[in-house]
């Protein structure tokens, strides 16, 4: 009887991964960045605000606009160059305003969406080319209750969601070993949540990509949901 080859083994580390941090200049992305870096992680921090580098643990860092076509595709090109690949994309770019104004609406729109869809419509290939691709992004508990006086904002991050579930459908399908995730909070500034953000991050390699792929985790309780 043929020997029959063993299964790939599951990713058991981020060590090793180069994984893009978006929005790495707030107090989520510095400590997403920290663990990650912590954990062994080749680690692309990426903000829009050049004073925020320093304060960054990272192996390197870069101050772009991630809704900027043209600077996302040449930073992608030189980390397929130099890193020969890239494993992860962490979305924490976002921002808060309230109501229905049109000003607000394009405030929003371009940190909570436009920087998603542009980034990883670049990155997506390469998340998936990787033997352990991993996206992920942090969504609001307001989305499944939604009022008025934050309208604007919800339906963002509703939109949000909707592109990384395509994103997992797609790997789904295709039978990538990659998992899209999003992780849910009522407020990334409530007790904890930031420092579960950061585990829950590093944590991604952890598990198997079919145990991953879709999930919508809350992270301000011991639910998950998806």
């Amino acid at each position: 009887m043929a020997e029959q080859s063993a299964p790939p083994a599951a990713p058991t580390s981020a060590a090793g991964r180069t994984v893009v941090v978006g929005g790495a200049g707030g107090v989520a992305g510095r400590e997403v960045c920290a663990a990650l870096t912590a954990a062994g992680a080749h680690v692309v921090a990426v903000t829009s605000r050049p004073d925020a580098l320093e304060k960054i643990a990272a192996a390197e860092t870069h101050a772009i606009d991630l809704g900027d076509a043209s600077a996302v595709a040449s930073l992608a090109a030189d980390l397929r160059e130099r890193r020969g690949g890239i494993d992860g994309f962490i979305h924490l770019v976002g921002g808060w305003r309230p109501g229905a104004d049109d000003d607000d609406w394009a405030w929003l729109e371009h940190r909570v969406l436009t920087t998603l869809r542009v980034a990883s419509r670049e990155l997506r290939a390469d998340l998936g080319a990787s033997d352990a691709g991993r996206l992920a992004i942090v969504s609001s508990a307001s989305v499944g209750a939604p009022r008025w006086g934050m309208v604007n904002y919800v339906t963002l991050k509703a939109a949000a969601e909707t592109w990384v579930a395509a994103i997992a459908n797609g790997w789904r399908v295709t039978e990538k070993p990659a998992a899209a995730v999003t992780f849910v909070v009522r407020a990334l500034d409530d007790e904890g949540v930031v420092d579960a953000l950061a585990q829950s991050v590093v944590a991604l390699w952890e598990l198997p990509a079919e145990q991953l792929n879709g999930v919508v985790a809350r992270l301000d309780d011991a639910e998950a949901h998806g």
